[in-house]
């Protein structure tokens, strides 16, 4: 077996090349099934794998004989198939790794969503009705002018205010977005740099990571900073690819406890790669990957840019999660690597509003605000153009997680949208 950091070179391994350390079968993610896709076995551990199986009596469990609280229980079963197989696969990390959901479940299919915190912060009282307002107006006719309102017994109610964009910073943090955001870009092709991985492995991977992040319920800040990170550290150090899942799960282990209140625990890391790693392996990794990078994880994202642009856009909640379900598509692919986080915003901001039919597809207060001509834009609206109508008319492909994301009436079902 070959030691850590070894690069895997044996002709029996597939894509991603993990073993199965637990039945001592080589699997992989497979290579290029006959149906176009990727198939075979998986060295990530699937988020979309087959009938929750146990073939041990305490599988499913971590290390310590501990399930994840945040997952539920699997159904037992005799027979002798992957926790993440299905009929017609045989066992890997992955199982089949093409996210071909039909007849197929997972860990993930039945994890606990994280409960909300507590909101410290007193309620923000409820605005007066009509009715309230006219009474309230008739009794101050009736009192002394200069008596104060709270000594009237009338209520005064303050504007409510989002303190997580006040209106008088809005200027400041944009500007500061915007003087940050090349310094802590990954290398657009830093991919011809690697040996043992490759750019479809890497989509597979963060596709994979898209529905942990959705069935998690973490934050979108969470989602583009993970795949900050996991391009910023493979801009750096090479990687095999039997490590590239642990990669990728340090990453989002590293950004969810940067971006979320109550962030998955690391147990729950470990549990949701069927132990493929152990609680050491994450912690050296994360470690490693902090060091690579100079601790440096306050970097701007499309997230950031997103919230202030899409208010100067004037969008809906339907328009919002149109230009969203086109910047997680981008996420898949390498070609958006070459544009910045606020180019890839305004990118998907203009062609929503191109789609939407709106009369001026891109004003001149977008330009002022995200500081991009539609000129300058193009190339990359064209890019977005392109995966979304790949996306809408292969229903998702082989990368289904964005695809099943977006459908849903609470996003408004935007990925079958007709325009």
């Amino acid at each position: 077996m070959p030691a850590k950091g070894e690069f895997v070179t044996q002709p029996e391994l597939g894509v991603l090349g993990l073993r199965d350390h637990r039945s001592g079968v080589a699997t992989s993610i497979g290579r290029p099934a006959a149906r176009g896709g990727v198939g075979g076995n998986g060295a990530l551990r699937s988020a979309r794998g087959g009938a929750c199986e146990n073939t041990k009596p305490k599988i499913g469990t971590g290390t310590n004989g501990r399930r994840s609280p945040r997952l539920g229980n699997c159904a037992s079963s005799n027979n002798n198939r992957s926790l993440y197989g299905h009929a017609g696969a045989g066992s890997g990390v992955l199982g089949d790794i093409t996210n071909i959901a039909t007849g197929r479940s997972s860990l993930l299919d039945k994890a606990k969503p994280i409960k909300p915190y507590t909101c410290l912060q007193p309620p923000v009282a409820a605005a007066p009705g009509p009715a309230a307002v006219e009474r309230a107006g008739a009794a101050a006719q009736a009192l002394v002018v200069n008596v104060p309102m709270e000594e009237q017994g009338i209520e005064v109610h303050e504007p409510e205010v989002d303190i997580q964009n006040p209106e008088e910073y809005r200027s400041d943090i944009l500007n500061q977005l915007f003087t940050e955001e090349r310094a802590f870009l990954p290398l657009a092709d830093y991919m011809s740099m690697q040996t043992d991985i490759t750019g479809k492995m890497r989509t597979i991977l963060i596709d994979w990571l898209v529905e942990v992040h959705m069935k998690y319920r973490l934050r979108p800040e969470t989602l583009h900073l993970t795949v900050n990170l996991i391009d910023r550290y493979l801009s750096k150090t090479p990687a095999v690819r039997k490590r590239l899942q642990l990669v990728g799960v340090v990453a989002m282990f590293i950004a969810s406890k940067f971006e979320e209140i109550s962030p998955p625990e690391l147990h729950d890391w470990v549990y949701i790669t069927d132990n493929a790693y152990t609680k050491e392996d994450i912690l050296v990794m994360e470690c490693t990957m902090l060091t690579t990078l100079g601790f440096h994880i306050m970097v701007p994202t499309a997230a950031h840019f997103f919230e202030i642009l899409q208010k100067a856009n004037d969008c809906d909640a339907v328009h919002r999660e149109i230009a969203q379900y086109m910047m997680e598509l981008g996420l898949l692919d390498m070609r958006m690597l070459q544009y910045t986080p606020s180019q890839t915003v305004a990118a998907a901001l203009l062609l929503s509003n191109e789609l939407l039919k709106r009369s001026a597809v891109w004003p001149a207060s977008m330009v002022q605000e995200s500081r991009h001509t539609d000129q300058a834009l193009s190339a990359c609206v064209d890019d977005l153009r392109q995966l979304i109508e790949a996306d809408r008319a292969g229903a998702g492909g082989q990368l289904q997680a964005v695809h099943k994301k977006f459908p849903v009436p609470q996003r408004h079902g935007v990925a079958t949208m007709q325009f």
